[in-house]
């Protein structure tokens, strides 16, 4: 089961981003749950991207209902194997409370963060822009911004201000803007620290000790560097996956990839030959761990072979 947010944007990239590797995967059905607008109605371009992706079927629900549906079945929603896709903070802890169901989640997804390490080499322009990306999603979208310099946070400050009266989401914005944070540390230690503590969703790398952050780089979702990598292509058309951990899960959690899609069995055929081989191994290891059964199934079978 896939989740395409569609209260205020047609997420439309999503549903490519989920039920393409699905398909690839070899998934024997996709369906998709989405909000309908104010008219009742989907989005055409996520009924178009659910066609050409080939989903199964696409249904008008959303937010914690279509958790729900996913998670217990009902006459309109059938209950799925494992549920994909982000959303608002419900819809994440809806999917968390679906793991206790029994159902398998790809992870904590949503809502959206960004966070930018900006030195005098960073564009503000640029910066700016792409903090604005993140903050039109949703007004709980997180963005950050951290320099070694507190000038370039003002450029950058002040080039927000200039573009966000230019967005057509400005209102939405400017209410996720409140909740924006730009820090400033003269350590590159403190830096990084601060990054791996957080473990961002996004994050962009513009400045010069590029090398120095990536080599103690340990928790984040995507990572853009250098001012040309917008984090909007990794939404759209760099080729990675933008279903990505949020809320700190990237310390556990990496991005969406076909291993999602697929579970493993393990097989196993031991010849006579070969329980003979590692028959006392299992033996001694049983034992050794009050396991008199495990071993006596090893036992029986090596007393057969004298025989």
């Amino acid at each position: 089961g896939i989740y395409i947010p569609g209260g205020t944007a047609p997420l439309f990239s999503t549903v490519l981003m989920l039920a393409i590797p699905a398909k690839i995967a070899g998934c024997r059905e996709v369906v998709l749950c989405t909000p309908p607008n104010m008219e009742g109605k989907v989005a055409p371009a996520i009924l178009f991207a659910a066609r050409i992706t080939g989903v199964d079927k696409v249904i008008k629900v959303g937010g914690i209902q279509a958790v729900a549906g996913f998670v217990y079945g009902t006459e309109s929603v059938p209950k799925v194997d494992k549920v994909f896709g982000p959303g608002n903070q419900y819809v994440t802890a809806a999917k968390q409370k679906a793991q206790a169901e029994g159902i398998a989640i790809d992870m904590p997804a949503g809502p959206s963060e960004l966070l930018v390490i900006a030195d005098e080499t960073a564009n503000p322009l640029f910066v700016a822009s792409d903090l604005l990306s993140q903050a039109e999603h949703g007004v709980d979208s997180q963005v950050i911004c951290i320099s070694n310099s507190l000038e370039v946070l003002e450029m950058i400050n002040n080039e927000i201000e200039k573009q966000v009266e230019q967005l057509p989401r400005k209102d939405i914005a400017r209410e996720s803007l409140k909740n924006a944070r730009f820090l400033f540390s003269a350590h590159r230690e403190e830096i990084i620290g601060f990054v791996n503590e957080y473990a961002p969703e996004h994050l962009i790398i513009a400045a010069k000790e590029e090398p120095f952050y990536l080599e103690n780089l340990k928790n984040a979702g995507s990572v853009f560097l250098g001012n040309y990598s917008p984090e909007s292509a990794g939404d759209y058309i760099s080729g990675t996956n933008h279903t990505l951990p949020t809320s700190g899960f990237a310390r556990s959690y990496g991005s969406l990839g076909l291993d999602d899609f697929t579970k493993k069995i393990s097989f196993q055929k031991i010849t006579a030959a070969g329980i003979q081989r590692l028959g006392e191994s299992i033996e001694i290891m049983a034992k050794a761990e009050g396991l008199d059964a495990h071993a006596r199934a090893a036992t029986f079978r090596l007393e057969a072979l004298k025989q």
